[in-house]
């Protein structure tokens, strides 16, 4: 596989580069997260080009790179295995193997395994190329009719120990926050922010970006939540709230 060169380390780290160029690379891919057609044409390259493909669910991923007719390797990588097979994957990089990371929708290490093999990768001083691409949050955001120039991105809330006390730490953040959830706590979780944040807070709600039944709900957190206990919720969600008015 052809190497993709890297002018800024390759001008500065003349050493490193010459050290690393033994070893192979691992190419964090995003995935759509819907739309097929927003896979790019350089990861579908790399997807193909790659002696491995990581996948948080091979059978997911399977379908994928059926469709875009790549017939790599696929190996399972997901967060309940990857603390015992990260040293393997980091033992093949430096053996001079290609290796790409999937999950099954957007990029992977936003809320999605592929942190701590980033970590590993780059402690032993393996390269690391991550692909721009498709993340679930981006387009909610900049959708949101919210300020997007300063943002706390959050992810998933705990669901259970540790979550008021999340909440209660952000009541007087100033930046739009995003967070990820589920349609089976959506409305729980709208309500919860109503109680901390108040509920005339401007919120925007974001469900199946990007596939058929794509949809966002604007309003106050009040408006809303009363919106999806009425409307039974599908799909992934992004909630993107109102920072704290100064």
């Amino acid at each position: 596989m052809k190497r993709e060169k890297n002018v800024s380390t390759s001008h500065y780290l003349p050493f490193f580069v010459n050290f690393a160029a033994e070893m192979g690379i691992l190419y964090i891919v995003p995935t759509p997260v819907g739309n097929m057609e927003d896979m790019t044409l350089r990861a579908i390259r790399i997807l193909k080009e790659v002696d491995v493909v990581l996948a948080e669910d091979t059978r997911t991923s399977g379908i994928l790179l059926k469709h875009f007719d790549i017939k790599n390797q696929l190996l399972s990588h997901h967060k309940f295995n990857e603390h015992g097979t990260t040293a393997g994957i980091v033992s093949r990089l430096q053996a001079g193997e290609n290796v790409a990371l999937i999950s099954d929708a957007g990029t992977p290490g936003i809320s999605d395994p592929g942190f701590y093999l980033v970590r590993e990768a780059v402690k032993a001083g393996v390269e690391v190329q991550c692909l721009p691409g498709a993340t679930a949050f981006v387009p909610a955001l900049v959708s949101s009719g919210l300020p997007c120039d300063r943002f706390a991105f959050e992810g998933f809330l705990p669901q259970k120990k540790g979550r008021q006390t999340k909440l209660r730490s952000l009541a007087d953040e100033e930046r739009t926050m995003v967070f990820y959830e589920s349609p089976y706590r959506v409305v729980k979780t709208l309500e919860q922010l109503a109680e901390v944040f108040g509920p005339e807070r401007q919120v925007s709600v974001c469900r199946e970006i990007s596939k058929v039944h794509e949809e966002s709900v604007r309003g106050t957190l009040a408006d809303v939540a009363a919106h999806f206990r009425e409307n039974e919720p599908r799909g992934e969600f992004v909630i993107v709230v109102a920072g704290r008015e100064k």
